[in-house]
């Protein structure tokens, strides 16, 4: 419904921000890490927002890029998790050291999250797997590129942008401007993240 809200930073808390746009004030909930990361009161914010609607509550949840408003909406696809759960794993972890984690199955580094044990870790890189294989059939023939397949850094970093929600498309728009093989993983995600966003 809303992409996005832009506007004064009326209200700072732990839990949520108020945005005035228009003579309206925003509630939006976010993670404390982005909460933080925003200017003082007055200050002109532009929110990626994500409106969560439930029988018995409607929220906005608030994002300061779409790599982490996508990571939320990927966590909410996951059974059993619900918006305060993913909220707070955002505030633990990057997008781009959650996308490592889901495609070196890495439910160790997922545990180390407060509120998340090992089978909701288990299911959290099983079905977004699942969901990125899916996702990867279903993609049209022609968005697919030939680039240096079959080199692992590469594969696996095209794994983890998909799992971002990224189309190969997309992907094959940036990969060539990163040099996979001098760089670790985490940080070619994190590279190619940066340029997606532009």
């Amino acid at each position: 419904m809303y992409a996005y809200i832009k506007g004064s930073l009326e209200v700072k808390s732990n839990l949520y921000i108020i945005v005035e746009t228009g003579g309206i004030g925003y509630q939006i909930y976010m993670p404390q890490k982005a909460i933080e990361k925003l200017g003082e009161i007055g200050a002109q914010v532009k929110i990626y927002t994500h409106h969560h609607v439930r029988e018995d509550n409607i929220s906005l949840y608030g994002f300061n890029n779409q790599e982490e408003l996508r990571m939320f909406e990927l966590l909410l696809s996951v059974s059993g998790i619900g918006a305060k759960s993913a909220i707070s794993m955002l505030s633990e972890v990057s997008p781009s050291s959650f996308a490592l984690s889901v495609i070196t199955n890495d439910v160790s580094k997922l545990v180390k999250i407060p509120g998340i044990g090992k089978k909701t870790a288990a299911r959290i890189v099983l079905e977004l797997k699942d969901k990125l294989k899916t996702e990867t059939a279903t993609e049209k023939p022609e968005e697919i590129v030939e680039i240096n397949q079959g080199e692992e850094k590469v594969d696996e970093l095209i794994a983890a942008l998909q799992v971002l929600g990224y189309t190969r498309y997309e992907i094959n728009q940036v990969i060539g401007k990163i040099d996979v093989k001098e760089l670790a993983l985490e940080d070619s995600i994190k590279k190619a993240l940066i340029l997606l966003a532009k």
